[in-house]
């Protein structure tokens, strides 16, 4: 077999169904994973009779590569990550690039790209999804890192990508260092978002409507043949769809308690060191948090009451303003992800295109949607829009929805079902839109107790002021005023 273009190390599913993507797109991959018997099972099994080399040392994987050698490390984030750059360094010449596909925190991803540059070398993060199928099939790639790495791997990650009706890969260039991770991990903020939204709508249909599986099933696949079309929102109409061996419901019989791999949190927690307010993200954190405290939530619930009261209104008009709330709803979704975007861009310098980044997202990945065109459009219309909800079109969008919106959010309340992702979103539209905010009390308050100083509406800003609230004839001022 002559030399391959790419090497794979790490053959776990998502390893082995790259693999076999890029080798059905005429690339000759070479793979190797730490527990070789893996590579022989491969390598004998789905990609017997391809061009596909099994190797059985992270030299002789080098060795097999063309220059400049192209290694793409699939393997767990963290430390396993870090050793086997340190591992592949002594193995690799100028110019090779060393590719992480995984789903590592971007900050290492900024502080490895220095590092492998500093050997010589050229170095990508890349944020892939679409999870096992789009791996196979096509997923949404989202690289950043060294930016004379992109000409290298450009026509592998754009052939092997999902593709958007015009042929456009669903691969480009992010920007450099820690860029393309910061991205997916935004990406996966926005799903935690998604995700919430659509299991607040089920409980709603469930708990105040009293549907069922099936009903609810319906329900979803015909929102999605309109503007809530989604892969998300697809693959919950097969979910509540599917019956166990004794032909109830599955997702009855699935304990109610979420799981998650960090990148929704790390999303919350970057927001929260920018000063960017992703209230809508943070809450989908906390409802896996809270799912998850299930012992403690069903003692709760035979000592702590809510409401009797039970629906009284029109079942199929309530149906259609759950779908508008989720739908105004899963705007400011993005529209938070794409503000903590915009900020990271400037903080970071990486001059983020967030058109082109819509259209990374149109297919392939777990968030696409027909919504990520019209995102593409605003932003091609106005690069540097502040927010989502001020374009033209979600704006409109989000006044249609808002009477549903408020509706829902009401009868939860009264009903007590939980719906913290949309109200949270509602009061997220509802703070941004106001001109005037309580937060001069806050400051006042800042002020009596920590003399924090504050600004005044009838001078400029920068000028700061500190009162004496309870005359005790204190005239120092703090030097700390964050707003």
């Amino acid at each position: 077999m002559d030399k391959c273009d790419i090497g794979l190390i790490g053959l776990a599913v998502m390893g082995e169904n790259l693999a076999l993507n890029m080798e059905s797109k005429g690339f000759c991959v070479a793979v190797y994973n730490r527990t070789v018997e893996k590579v022989d099972r491969f390598v004998n099994g789905r990609g017997k009779g391809k061009k596909i080399k099994g190797t059985h040392s992270l030299e002789e994987l080098v060795q097999s590569l063309k220059r400049p050698r192209k290694v793409m490390l699939m393997v767990k984030a963290g430390k396993p990550v870090d050793d086997f750059i340190e591992k592949l360094i002594p193995l690799l010449e100028p110019g090779d690039i060393i590719i992480d596909g995984g789903n590592s925190y971007f900050k290492d991803t900024m502080r490895r790209t220095e590092y492998v540059e500093s050997k010589g070398l050229l170095y990508i993060g890349t944020g892939i999804s679409g999870g096992e199928e789009g791996a196979l099939r096509g997923p949404s790639i989202m690289p950043g890192g060294s930016p004379a790495a992109w000409e290298h791997v450009k026509p592998i990650f754009q052939a092997i990508a999902a593709k958007v009706d015009d042929g456009s890969p669903c691969a480009d260039w992010v920007g450099p260092n820690g860029a393309g991770h910061f991205v997916k991990m935004v990406h996966n903020g926005i799903e935690y978002g998604d995700i919430q939204l659509i299991c607040e709508s089920y409980h709603l249909m469930k708990h105040v409507l009293g549907m069922t599986p099936d009903e609810m099933a319906e329900t979803f696949a015909e929102w999605n043949k309109g503007e809530l079309n989604s892969y998300l929102v697809e693959i919950t109409s097969h979910i509540l769809a599917f019956k166990d061996e004794d032909g109830q419901p599955l997702v009855d019989k699935i304990l109610d308690t979420a799981g998650q791999k960090g990148t929704g949190k790390w999303t919350a927690m970057e927001s929260l060191d920018e000063g960017i307010p992703l209230t809508l993200i943070t809450e989908a954190v906390f409802a896996r948090f809270l799912s998850a405290m299930k012992e403690e939530r069903v003692a709760a619930s035979k000592v702590l009451h809510g409401p009797s009261a039970k629906f009284e209104g029109d079942r199929q008009a309530f149906l259609e303003d759950i779908r508008r709330a989720l739908y105004a709803s899963k705007i400011v979704s993005y529209a938070q992800g794409f503000t903590l975007m915009r900020s990271a861009s400037k903080v970071y310098d990486w001059n983020l295109n967030f058109g082109n980044i819509a259209l990374l997202w149109r297919n392939g990945c777990i968030i696409r949607s027909v919504f990520l065109g019209k995102i593409k459009e605003a932003f091609d219309k106005q690069p540097d829009l502040a927010n989502l909800m001020l374009d033209p079109f979600f704006r409109e969008k989000i006044e249609a929805s808002q009477e549903s919106w408020r509706r829902v959010a009401a009868e939860a309340v009264r009903l007590g079902v939980p719906i913290p992702a949309t109200a949270a979103a509602l009061a997220y539209y509802d703070g941004y839109r106001s001109d005037r905010l309580p937060a001069n009390l806050l400051q006042a308050m800042r002020d009596y107790f920590g003399a924090h100083q504050y600004e005044r509406v009838d001078r400029p800003r920068g000028e700061f002021f500190h009162t004496d609230w309870a005359g005790l004839g204190g005239g120092t001022a703090s030097t700390a005023y964050i707003a």
